[in-house]
């Protein structure tokens, strides 16, 4: 996907929504150096991606649920919360990956 980067991928996955690179717009966002000492600390921001990743999985269980019950015919709708939740797992494993190995990398250091 043109203009599918790392740094508009939390916005695809908060909204569903990825816009080509001409139509981009530039958002005032907080840098991480203006909210230094107020931040959320790793262990939070971890944690608060862990329970994103599973209310998408929830939603998209739900969705399918519906979906085979007869209760919603949007087969599309469907669909794409299964994506997403599919794509922020491996997401999500991709991090705990990089963690993990950065933590043996620690590890094997000599003090």
């Amino acid at each position: 996907m043109e203009g599918f980067t790392v740094s508009n991928a939390n916005r695809f996955l908060d909204n569903g929504i990825v816009r080509d690179s001409k139509s981009l717009s530039i958002e005032n966002t907080p840098s991480a150096s203006s909210t230094s000492g107020t931040g959320k600390s790793f262990a939070d921001t971890l944690k608060d991606a862990v329970g994103s990743v599973n209310e998408m999985q929830k939603a998209s269980d739900k969705a399918m649920q519906n979906l085979a019950a007869g209760k919603t015919d949007n087969v599309a709708d469907v669909m794409i919360a299964a994506e997403k939740a599919d794509i922020a797992l491996k997401v999500m494993v991709q991090v705990r990956n990089k963690i993990i190995d950065a933590y043996q990398e620690v590890m094997k250091m000599q003090v």
